[in-house]
C-alpha cells in the first residue's frame, strides 16, 4: 500500500492518452493529489498515434518511478501493462475511455476522476494474470488483461463508429453489434492445453481473463482475474432466432440443454479457423487472423486498487 510517511519522497508516473476529452483538467488533478500525499512532482508522458504506451512505459520505467498510472482507455492500459508485466512496478488506472473494463472489474471509479487518483496513489496492490496472444505464430505477440474474441466480437469493434462512440460512448458498440449480426460461421477447432480439442461452427470465439463487461453483464461467469486460468466462451447461433439462443445461454451461463454458448477453462489455448476471422483484444481491433495462441501469466503484473473488500466474482482472495 501506498504511503505518505516520513522517508524517500514517491514519484508517479502518468502516461494519458490526449486525445481523451475530459471536463476535468487530469494533469492538474495528479499534481495537486501528489502534493497533497507529499509525493514528487510526477512525470508526465503522453502517448502518440505511432506509440501507444509501450515506449512511455519502458521509460516511466528507466526512471525509477514508484507507479505508472495509465490515463486512458483499454487500449492504453494494455499498452502500458504489457511493459510493467514481470516488473515489481505497479499500474494505477485513471480510467477515460468508453469502456474503461479492466477498471470496472477492479472496482475503480470509471466516473469519478478524483476517486480513481486517490485509488492509483494510496490503494492497495495485487497480482492479476496477463494472458499473451500471438496471430497465426508471428514472432511478436501481444497481451491481454480483460478479453480477446476471434469472429462476431472483433468485427463489432472493428466496425464500431468513432464519432458515434465520442457522441454516446457504450451505445456505438449496439449499432455495429447490429449491423454485423448477418454472417456465417466459421469451422473451427480450439485445443486446450495441448490435448483436448473442440471442434464446431461458432460465430465467435472468446478468451476471458476476468468477466465483467458494461452493465455488470457478466461475459465470463466465474473468471477470476488472478486464478492463473484463462476462461473460453463460444458462441453458435443456431437457425432464424439463433441469437436469441444465445442470448438466453449468456443468462444461463451457459447451462441448459441446447445451449448457443459454451465454456471451458485452461492455461493455455489453440484456436484454428478454416478461414482468417476478425480478431480483437480488449477492443483494440488487430485484424484477421486463422490460427491464435492463447497464454496464462499467472500473477505477472501488480496493478493498485481502490482499498477494501472486492468482488469475490473477480478476485480468489476478495479481503484486502
Amino acid at each position: 500500500m501506498a504511503s505518505s510517511a516520513a522517508g524517500p519522497r514517491q514519484r508517479a508516473a502518468v502516461i494519458m492518452n490526449p486525445i481523451k476529452k475530459t471536463d476535468v483538467d487530469i494533469r492538474a488533478l495528479v499534481e495537486s493529489a501528489c502534493r497533497d500525499q507529499g509525493w514528487d512532482e510526477p512525470l508526465w508522458l503522453e502517448t502518440t498515434k505511432e506509440d501507444p504506451g509501450r515506449g512511455m512505459a519502458k521509460e516511466a520505467l528507466e526512471a525509477g518511478v514508484d507507479v505508472v498510472i495509465a490515463a486512458g482507455g483499454d487500449g492504453t492500459v494494455r499498452c502500458v501493462a504489457a511493459e510493467l508485466a514481470g516488473t515489481d512496478t505497479p499500474l494505477g488506472l485513471i480510467p477515460l475511455g468508453t469502456g474503461n473494463l479492466l477498471a470496472r472489474n477492479l472496482d475503480i471509479a470509471v466516473d469519478d476522476p478524483e476517486a480513481a487518483v486517490t485509488a492509483a496513489l494510496t490503494g492497495t496492490d495485487r497480482n492479476i494474470d496477463v494472458v499473451h496472444v500471438t496471430l497465426d505464430r508471428a514472432l511478436e505477440g501481444d497481451v491481454f488483461l480483460v478479453m480477446a474474441g476471434l469472429g462476431y466480437d472483433a468485427a463489432l469493434m472493428g466496425d464500431t463508429n468513432d464519432t458515434l462512440k465520442d457522441r454516446v460512448g457504450w451505445l456505438a458498440y449496439i449499432d455495429a453489434g447490429v449491423r454485423n449480426l448477418p454472417g456465417k460461421p466459421v469451422k473451427s477447432t480450439i485445443r486446450l492445453d495441448g490435448g483436448k480439442e473442440i471442434s464446431g461452427f461458432p460465430r465467435s470465439v472468446m478468451g476471458g481473463n476476468c468477466g465483467k463487461i458494461m452493465g455488470g453483464l457478466e461475459i465470463f461467469p466465474g473468471a477470476r482475474i488472478d486464478d492463473g486460468l484463462l476462461d473460453i466462451m463460444t458462441m453458435a447461433p443456431k437457425g432464424r432466432l439463433g441469437w436469441l439462443g444465445v442470448v438466453a445461454g449468456l443468462l444461463r451461463r451457459g447451462k441448459g440443454k441446447g445451449t448457443s454458448v459454451e465454456y471451458y477453462q485452461c492455461k493455455e489455448a489453440e484456436i484454428f479457423t478454416q478461414t482468417p476471422q476478425e480478431f480483437e483484444v480488449d477492443g483494440d481491433h488487430l485484424g484477421k487472423a486463422s490460427h491464435v495462441a492463447f497464454r496464462v501469466d499467472p500473477s505477472a503484473l501488480r496493478v493498485r486498487m481502490p482499498q477494501g473488500e472486492k468482488d469475490p466474482a473477480i478476485l480468489t482472495d476478495p479481503e484486502v
